[in-house]
């Protein structure tokens, strides 16, 4: 009896660390990115700077738009994709690139400027010298 609970247990510990390795990795995330070099969109009269970074690499896209949100300008062309929530858009999707908490632990962090932005994509003004990054990160 003994004998078998120890193979039991020396099973499920290595079914357990097998099971560990196998969520998402570097390659994955940037496997779905619909664009992995930087890019330039729109003819609007406004520049607009944005850095995506997932994991160890990163694009830049340079938007010129016409729209008074960073979350319009960025979906106007498909550059992010979400929710509507009860406080704004929850982005989930940003350059293709597919985060979700509930199922991953992972979200989307949006800096303004290298600060930590404390509004949503969609209240926040499109402003042209700023540097607006989205970062994909796990707990």
């Amino acid at each position: 009896m003994k004998k078998t609970l120890f193979i039991f247990l020396i099973l499920s510990m290595c079914i357990s660390l097998i099971s560990c390795g196998t969520g998402e990795s570097k390659e994955d995330l940037w496997q779905n990115a619909t664009y992995t070099e930087d890019m330039e969109f729109g003819d609007g009269s406004e520049d607009l700077t944005v850095k995506v970074t997932a994991e160890e690499k990163s694009v830049t896209f340079t938007v010129h738009t016409d729209k008074e949100t960073l979350g319009d300008a960025l979906l106007e062309h498909s550059l992010i994709s979400g929710e509507k929530g009860p406080y704004g858009l929850y982005v989930k999707t940003v350059n293709g690139i597919y985060a979700d908490y509930n199922k991953t632990k992972s979200y989307w962090a949006v800096n303004k400027d290298g600060e930590y932005m404390m509004t949503g994509v969609d209240s926040e003004k499109v402003e042209e010298d700023s540097i607006y990054e989205f970062i994909y990160t796990k707990n």
